[in-house]
């Protein structure tokens, strides 16, 4: 074969790969976006059926809220150490459609007025949703090693985007399925539009089926890069990781803790659906947005700092939340957003830097961690309003982000860890 015809073969095989690397890419991002929509609906939907259908008490939307997070928590490490081994093609794809079906049968649930019937299927959409992350962060991640980083941040922020648009969709389209049903003379409102916006979530679950590696192929892949990791080492003393679990089990009664109790803060100041829901997605876009900005400063600045001013900066948010009405509600949301959840990208990175050969397993390890510490504080949230009120509550969600502050401070310099991870 001439050389030029198999030079430009060889081009065409290089294009061929990176547009499949960049839709594969696409792929999981599209996928993070349509499962953190309905994913992050589920204080408005429950807060929304409290009213219009099934009474329930803070203390048991907080209880349902809880097993979400803490089942999302439990099975994300196992699913993330399936995926090391076999790529996770049909965990992503599978976790996706697995939410959005669950979605819509809670929805039929509740229209019955049958608690066990919404509560079930509502708690295990979590499966579907711990199924996919480890499986997205870690293509995410691998898709392009040189730029890992700014892959996950863009990753993460599809997810957080999605975690924005979900309550603000479901507000709107249940604000106006309530008034449609209360003009008829009915006493309910309609789920139905949720049911049907489970569909925008069927051409990711396509693509992730058409673009992520079969079994075979990620296995070759997989095994060379474990080969080339072989040489890296990054030895953390003991106290240093503890301290980092501790902190980020403590940040997480903030964030994703409080975010389920935004919605039932503003219902009970007589704000509506459409209202509560986008003052809810204001929290989770604020945390997207500012997660870039914070990942860029620690590319820059000792990560400890950054992590411990943001986390202070969100400690009068979370003061002044219970109180704040109107414009400056969302100011204050935002800040509380911005500032406690900014740093999730970047600890990702961190776990995965730690175990370069399973980083689907670090994945999900800290986003269990994460998830599960926010549901057992989804869980005290909601008994500690009922029993001290909502003032008190949020005064204790923020000295607790306080401690959690300081505790940053303790963490390893970053110039420590960057070099430990780039021996060899």
């Amino acid at each position: 074969m001439p050389p030029a015809t198999l030079a430009t073969k060889t081009t065409h095989a290089g294009r061929a790969l990176k547009l499949h690397a960049r839709l594969l890419y696409a792929s999981v991002c599209f996928g993070h976006l349509s499962n953190d929509i309905f994913m992050s609906m589920g204080p408005v939907v429950l807060t929304f059926i409290s009213v219009h259908i099934l009474p329930l008490s803070s203390s048991e939307i907080g209880t349902i809220l809880g097993l979400v997070l803490l089942l999302n928590a439990l099975t994300q490490p196992l699913f993330g150490w399936l995926a090391d081994r076999n790529g996770g093609r049909w965990i992503g794809a599978g976790g996706l459609a697995w939410t959005l079906s669950c979605t819509a049968l809670a929805m039929l649930g509740a229209e019955t007025g049958l608690l066990i019937l919404f509560a079930l299927p509502f708690v295990l959409r979590a499966l579907g949703s711990s199924a996919f992350h480890p499986v997205g962060a870690l293509h995410a991640a691998e898709t392009n090693r040189r730029h890992a980083g700014v892959n996950l941040a863009l990753f993460f922020f599809m997810g957080q985007m999605g975690l924005a648009l979900g309550p603000t969709l479901a507000g709107l389209l249940l604000n106006q399925s309530a008034g449609k049903t209360l003009a008829e003379g009915g006493t309910s409102g309609g789920l139905f539009p949720i049911i049907a916006l489970t569909t925008i979530g069927i051409p990711a679950v396509i693509m992730m089926i058409l673009y992520l590696p079969p079994r075979r192929r990620y296995e070759r892949v997989h095994n060379r890069l474990v080969k080339e990791d072989q040489q890296l080492r990054w030895n953390v003393p003991k106290l240093s990781l503890a301290t980092l679990i501790v902190m980020v089990t403590l940040r997480s009664l903030a964030m994703p803790g409080s975010i389920s109790f935004i919605p039932l803060v503003f219902q009970a100041k007589g704000w509506s659906p459409a209202e509560y829901g986008i003052i809810t997605s204001s929290f989770w876009l604020a945390s997207g947005l500012t997660g870039i900005t914070l990942g860029k400063l620690a590319d820059r600045f000792d990560r400890r700092y950054i992590v411990t001013i943001s986390l202070l900066c969100s400690v009068p948010a979370f003061l002044l939340l219970p109180s704040a009405d109107g414009f400056f509600a969302f100011i204050v949301a935002i800040a509380a957003g911005g500032f406690s959840g900014g740093g999730h990208s970047i600890i990702i990175q961190l776990a995965q830097n730690m175990m370069p050969s399973g980083k689907g397993f670090a994945s999900g390890m800290i986003m269990g961690l994460i998830f599960g510490t926010g549901a057992i504080g989804t869980i005290l949230i909601g008994h500690m309003w009922h029993l001290f009120g909502l003032t008190v509550t949020f005064q204790i969600v923020a000295v607790v982000v306080l401690i959690a502050a300081f505790l940053g401070l303790s963490l390893p310099a970053s110039h420590h860890r960057l070099k430990g991870a780039t021996a060899g």
